[in-house]
């Protein structure tokens, strides 16, 4: 079969392909399977771990400059080759063009951020610490480390990880997600061409045979995870028990907190991208809108009902169109159950979402239009569980301490935000509220690729977030040399005392 319709991996810088298991790759625009992408077993992934093991001596003994210079390559390619990566999400994934360039954009910030490698890995050094006796800290590469990412941003969340782990000097295998992986391959075979060595990256498709071999195989000496919570919980409890550093960031549930003082008008453009943008597929979209006062409910429903009737869902790959399909036919059905039960646990369904009128062509598509829920409450299914699309909850307080009280008593603490002109509130908020990472008046507060990215409570397993200075401290152990050159011909004393700089 032709390489453009079998998807295979990337070992050992050559693409490989087998006989083995393999399943449908969909566009969701149409429903259509397009593509076949190969499920690589236990061998396969051993090969690219040995493929990764063996290139990582020469590697790690690279000059991080000439890493860094690597990555420089890299991002001119990308920016080459964006209209065409960017095509591939879109067919797979189904976000709208535009969306993809952001995320690519995103990306592209991560190896910016990597080709800073010499200056991120220079160490610390002291002179004379002790009588002649000088000590440094090197931060030192792991070896063999492996990321597992998901379906929502196929560009984007990878390039948190590798970029930056082989900057400092690791090699890298990669298991990206199965339902939307041609984009995540053709990045990885434009890092060979900006001149990373073979075996260096290595990229398997696969399920739960392939992430459960980079957790048992002990070579493997780290695990980046981005996805669902249970199976976040599941990557840090088996790789810890391996003894392998985890890094495991899991789902979220945002609530975006309206104050009674904010700009209305503003505060629903921004809060329609943030619930309806790529389809709600984002562990930072804003699934929860907590309005303080119901005058400020009713002034932003009524806002948010007109701005939703304005939008046009459509094939990704048209201009026209506001937003996408979901990703997979099991997704799609999952997230109009989310619909359903709401309805049926008592809260008022305002716009529905599950009927619309699609172009010519596109009528199997995984199409779900944005559903707006007033009168939410946190004993309801769709307050407490992540969806994952395109639906907005409206909950009514009394209060900002009664919504902070909401937020900080809910299993994930990822993200949120507040719209407010006070910034008294503004303050008493980011301070105390317990989420990783809070905007004020900014929907979306994602970090920018010299920060971290990473989440509190079940939005985070491990102690350590994703790329950024944070994501340098994952991907190297410091390692603390201290010596000295006793004078020629000079004699001393045995000393049985603790050794102490006095």
């Amino acid at each position: 079969m032709e390489s453009n319709n079998l998807i295979g991996h990337l070992i050992d810088g050559q693409d490989v392909y087998g006989t083995g298991r393999s399943q449908y790759v969909y566009n969701p625009a149409t429903g259509a399977a397009e593509k076949r992408v190969l499920l690589a077993d236990r061998l396969t992934v051993e090969a690219a771990i040995a493929s990764a093991q063996a290139a990582f001596p020469a590697w790690r003994n690279t000059p991080p400059l000439k890493r860094a210079r690597v990555m420089s390559n890299l991002k001119q390619l990308l920016e080459q080759h964006a209209d065409e990566i960017c095509q591939l999400i879109t067919a797979e994934h189904g976000k709208v063009l535009s969306d993809a360039m952001g995320e690519l954009q995103r990306g592209i910030e991560n190896i910016e951020y990597a080709s800073y490698a010499p200056e991120l890995l220079k160490g610390e050094h002291s002179k004379n610490a002790g009588p002649s006796i000088d000590s440094w800290s090197e931060m030192q590469p792991l070896g063999v480390v492996a990321g597992i990412t998901p379906f929502n941003f196929p560009a984007m969340v990878p390039l948190w990880m590798w970029p930056l782990a082989i900057a400092c000097g690791n090699t890298f295998v990669l298991k990206p997600s199965e339902r939307d992986p041609s984009s995540t391959l053709l990045i990885a075979r434009l890092a060979l061409e900006a001149g990373l060595p073979p075996g260096v990256l290595n990229v398997v498709n696969g399920d739960k045979e392939a992430v459960d071999t980079l957790l048992l195989d002990t070579r493997v000496q780290a695990v980046s995870f981005v996805g669902s919570t249970p199976i976040a919980q599941y990557i840090y409890a088996t790789g810890t028990a391996q003894g392998k550093r985890i890094q495991a960031l899991g789902g979220a549930k945002n609530h975006a907190v309206v104050m009674p003082d904010a700009d209305i008008p503003q505060a629903v453009s921004a809060l329609m991208g943030a619930a309806y943008g790529a389809c709600g597929e984002r562990c930072m979209a804003i699934p929860l809108l907590v309005a303080v006062g119901d005058a400020t409910a009713d002034a932003l429903i009524a806002g948010l009902r007109t701005e939703i009737g304005k939008m046009r869902v459509g094939p990704g790959d048209d201009a026209r169109s506001d937003m996408g399909p979901l990703v997979t036919r099991q997704h799609y059905d999952k997230v109009r159950g989310y619909v359903a039960n709401g309805v049926a646990e008592g809260a008022t369904l305002l716009v529905d979402g599950r009927e619309i009128e699609l172009p010519k062509g596109y009528e199997d598509g995984y199409y779900l239009g944005p559903c707006l829920f007033d009168h939410v409450t946190p004993n309801m299914r769709i307050y407490q569980e992540e969806i994952f699309g395109p639906v907005l909850g409206v909950v009514r307080v009394a209060s900002l301490q009664a919504a902070m009280d909401l937020i900080d008593a809910h299993e994930y603490g990822n993200g949120t935000c507040i719209f407010t002109r006070d910034g008294e509130a503004a303050r008493y908020f980011s301070d105390g509220i317990q989420v990783g990472m809070v905007g004020v008046n900014v929907p979306l507060p994602v970090p920018v690729a010299y920060h971290s990215f990473g989440g509190w409570k079940r939005s985070l397993f491990g102690d350590l977030g994703a790329y950024g200075p944070d994501g340098v401290r994952f991907y190297t152990r410091r390692k603390t040399i201290t010596q000295r050159w006793p004078s020629a011909g000079l004699r001393e004393a045995a000393v049985f005392s603790f050794p102490s700089n006095q």
